[in-house]
């Protein structure tokens, strides 16, 4: 049976469950398209054309990875394999050696699933309006026909490169955490990619001098099957075991990585999660502040579901704000278009422009070890600076028609605004958002409705002053939503 590509090609990145949806055939005609779509039409005149593959912990990579590899190399590219590594680590390699890459992984994802993140030289996004869905289509008509067709020309040579001591001396680079204070810090890596990128960056395991860091590890064993929980920190179930371990230890702080290691979360030392959000405001506030000493403007990238008081502490300390769409191939493209020097989404993953406008949770790490170690401060006081109001979350609803239901929620809250004598802020940037800014009687709320691009879903995310008044609109809105559910 001939693999349908259109079910595993999504907007950003590939993924779907091996070997029924995704197999070695299927991600060889992809190395294959790869090539053709993005790698060869950026070769300048002269160059040698090259790509450079890694792979995450799942025990379906390996074999994937050298499939997608001999694709590439089919068609006359150079292939640097870097073995295991994080997706960050892979766009450290694209940036660093100046190459397409491809990361097999399938994040969070249960173990039966695997998929492929792509980029252009220097860690640009590969999306599907961005030669993803070229990809597909070129891989899909040669599985159709039955055999991807020889390349013009030698083959390209496969070669492998470890870069990991490369790329945790770059990280280094860029925070210096030599001179801080020490710390304890529990790091929970769900037996993902973490617990072979935190012994090298934050440990002594490349061979780099050893940092003031009392590491205690959680899950370090790479184990593609997630036997302990998965490697999903979003979801406040997976978080149970760092949040119990950290004030068992006495520790300074905890960190949880997901499987591919580019997100990070934070708990503080009560084992209490610091939101995604207020990890976006400090890090905004310590790149806003190295910009201006350089006599730079500092813009920061914000999608529009990160808390209201990130654009805000950016406009306090002297940046500029910049709201996006959510999504890294939006932030990224914002980023770039902006020369922004950071960006940061509600879901923890983070943008520097230090490190190709790419996201890696291990620099957004580094950055709240460092502004913890540098005053006396415990964590929880420390990010009580970047909590100014209280969030609900992201809200799944099913409904039947998300148009239909997102316009019956607009009508209610402008026909109770027009009853209380108010008038609502409203925009469709991505999905709905309403906004209440406040007054005198009123505190300050917002809520953003989106629906899923995949599944017949509403997404809800709201955020008021206090926590009565974010309950009150969350609830208003979702017993709108709900009385349309199925």
């Amino acid at each position: 049976m001939t693999v349908s590509l259109s079910s595993v090609v999504k907007a950003y990145d590939v993924r779907g469950v091996v070997p029924d949806q995704l197999d070695a055939g299927a991600v060889r005609a992809l190395g294959a398209a790869f090539a053709e779509v993005v790698v060869l039409p950026e070769v300048r005149a002269g160059a040698a054309a090259r790509a450079v593959v890694g792979h995450d912990m799942r025990p379906s990579s390996p074999e994937l990875s050298a499939a997608f590899a001999d694709g590439l190399a089919s068609r006359g590219v150079d292939v640097v394999l870097v073995g295991l590594c994080s997706t960050d680590g892979l766009y450290f390699a694209s940036g660093s050696l100046d190459v397409p890459g491809a990361m097999f992984t399938a994040s969070h994802n249960p173990a039966r699933y695997n998929g492929i993140k792509l980029c252009r030289a220097g860690a640009r996004p590969v999306g599907q309006e961005t030669g993803l869905a070229a990809v597909r289509d070129l891989a899909q008509s040669w599985l159709d026909a039955g055999a991807v067709p020889s390349g013009a020309g030698q083959p390209g040579a496969v070669t492998e490169q470890d870069l990991l001591a490369e790329y945790a001396a770059h990280l280094r680079s860029l925070v210096d955490l030599t001179g801080a204070r020490p710390l304890k810090v529990v790091v929970d890596a769900g037996n993902g990619m973490a617990g072979h990128t935190v012994p090298a960056v934050l440990g002594a395991a490349a061979g780099l001098p050893a940092l003031p860091l009392d590491v205690q590890p959680l899950y370090f064993e790479l184990d593609g099957t997630f036997p302990n929980h998965e490697a999903n920190p979003l979801e406040p179930a997976n978080l149970r075991d760092l949040q119990a371990a950290v004030p068992r230890a006495g520790a300074d702080l905890g960190l949880a990585f997901d499987g591919d290691a580019d997100r990070c979360f934070v708990v503080d030392e009560n084992g209490d999660p610091v939101s995604p959000s207020a990890v976006t405001a400090l890090v905004a506030r310590r790149e806003i502040a190295k910009e201006r000493a350089a006599g730079r403007e500092a813009r920061v990238i914000h999608n529009l579901i990160t808390s209201r008081a990130v654009p805000e502490i950016v406009a306090e300390d002297g940046g500029v704000p910049v709201r996006t769409r959510v999504g890294h191939s939006f932030i990224k493209q914002r980023m770039a278009e902006e020369g922004a020097v950071f960006g940061g989404e509600h879901s923890a993953h983070y943008y520097f422009r230090e490190f190709w406008s790419a996201d890696t949770g291990m620099l957004a790490a580094m950055h709240v070890l460092a502004a913890l170690a540098e005053g006396e401060l415990p964590l929880s006081r420390l990010a009580a600076e970047y909590e100014r109001y209280v969030a609900s979350g992201e809200i799944n609803s099913t409904v039947d028609d998300a148009a239909a239901v997102t316009e019956r929620v607009l009508a209610a809250e402008q026909d109770l605004a027009a009853a209380e004598g108010r008038e609502l802020v409203v925009d469709r940037l991505d999905g709905l958002t309403v906004t209440w800014p406040g007054d005198d009687r009123r505190p300050m709320w917002w809520f953003n409705l989106r629906a899923s691009n995949t599944e017949p879903l509403l997404r809800l995310n709201a955020e008021g002053a206090d926590g009565a008044t974010m309950t009150a609109v969350r609830d208003r809105v979702l017993a709108v939503v709900r009385g349309g559910a199925r």
